[in-house]
Protein backbone atom coordinates (compact mmCIF):
# COMPACT_ATOMS: atom_id res chain seq x y z
CA UNK A 1 0.00 0.00 0.00
CA UNK A 2 2.56 2.29 1.01
CA UNK A 3 4.40 1.88 -2.62
CA UNK A 4 1.40 2.72 -4.06
CA UNK A 5 0.69 6.23 -2.15
CA UNK A 6 4.46 6.72 -3.26
CA UNK A 7 4.00 6.31 -7.26
CA UNK A 8 1.19 8.19 -6.82
CA UNK A 9 3.00 10.95 -4.82
CA UNK A 10 6.12 11.03 -7.35
CA UNK A 11 4.02 10.76 -10.93
CA UNK A 12 3.24 13.82 -12.48
CA UNK A 13 1.43 12.78 -15.47
CA UNK A 14 -1.98 14.49 -14.19
CA UNK A 15 -0.48 17.15 -11.89
CA UNK A 16 -0.41 20.32 -14.89
CA UNK A 17 -3.99 19.34 -15.45
CA UNK A 18 -5.07 19.32 -11.98
CA UNK A 19 -3.41 22.57 -11.06
CA UNK A 20 -5.20 24.17 -13.95
CA UNK A 21 -8.74 23.02 -13.17
CA UNK A 22 -7.95 23.92 -8.99
CA UNK A 23 -7.16 27.32 -10.54
CA UNK A 24 -10.22 28.21 -12.82
CA UNK A 25 -12.46 26.39 -9.80
CA UNK A 26 -10.35 28.91 -7.60
CA UNK A 27 -11.44 32.22 -10.16
CA UNK A 28 -15.00 30.73 -10.06
CA UNK A 29 -15.44 30.80 -6.54
CA UNK A 30 -14.24 33.93 -6.39
CA UNK A 31 -16.59 35.57 -9.04
CA UNK A 32 -19.63 34.11 -7.77
CA UNK A 33 -19.00 35.70 -4.39
CA UNK A 34 -17.81 38.98 -6.04
CA UNK A 35 -20.84 38.95 -7.91
CA UNK A 36 -23.38 38.14 -4.53
CA UNK A 37 -22.11 40.85 -2.54
CA UNK A 38 -21.60 43.48 -5.19
CA UNK A 39 -24.85 42.25 -7.40
CA UNK A 40 -27.58 44.37 -5.35
CA UNK A 41 -25.29 47.52 -5.24
CA UNK A 42 -24.70 46.76 -9.36
CA UNK A 43 -28.37 46.63 -10.14
CA UNK A 44 -29.24 49.59 -8.00
CA UNK A 45 -26.21 51.43 -10.02
CA UNK A 46 -27.66 49.95 -13.69
CA UNK A 47 -31.28 51.38 -12.65
CA UNK A 48 -29.90 54.94 -11.87
CA UNK A 49 -28.32 54.83 -15.15
CA UNK A 50 -31.49 53.71 -17.02
CA UNK A 51 -33.26 56.15 -15.20
CA UNK A 52 -31.02 58.60 -16.28
CA UNK A 53 -31.15 58.10 -19.58
CA UNK A 54 -35.15 57.62 -19.64
CA UNK A 55 -35.21 60.87 -18.19
CA UNK A 56 -33.03 62.75 -21.12
CA UNK A 57 -35.05 61.83 -23.53
CA UNK A 58 -31.81 61.73 -25.88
Amino acid sequence: MLNIVKKLWKEEKGQGIAEYAFILLLVAVVCVAALKLLGESIREKLADVEQGLDSDNI
